[in-house]
């Protein structure tokens, strides 16, 4: 048995309206034989767990089950090693950069904060 990361997306869906439409893309880790039988427990997980719940203004909102887009093997785990990536073209490379830079100083922040409470 191999362990693999698998990418599930899921089209969220609400009664509200909005103009535009809500992908969930989520990355999971399989424990399977192969490619073949990791991209098909994805999918039988991928549609167990579809979900419903209500929204704040108490309507429901779907995470409806796409598909598999991607399987990826876990060869030897090392420090450092890299599971995926993904390369984007921007049309606005400084403000791009600039949303990396504020979410990193709230990713590092949120971090000293839970090692201050945890201590």
């Amino acid at each position: 048995m191999k362990w693999y990361i698998v990418k599930l997306v899921y089209q969220v869906l609400s009664s509200e309206g909005k103009p535009t439409s809500q992908f969930d893309e989520q990355l999971r880790m399989i424990n399977a034989d192969d490619e073949l039988h990791a991209f098909q427990k994805a999918r039988l997980l991928g549609h167990r767990e579809q979900d419903s719940i209500l929204n704040g203004l108490n309507k429901p909102v779907l995470w409806k089950f796409i598909d598999v887009t991607e399987v990826h093997v876990l060869g030897g785990l090392k420090d450092g090693t890299e599971i995926t990536s993904h390369i984007s073209e921007e049309a606005n490379a400084a403000a791009f950069k600039k949303s990396i830079y504020l979410r990193a100083a709230h990713l590092l922040e949120n971090c000293m904060m839970q090692t201050i409470h945890n201590n």
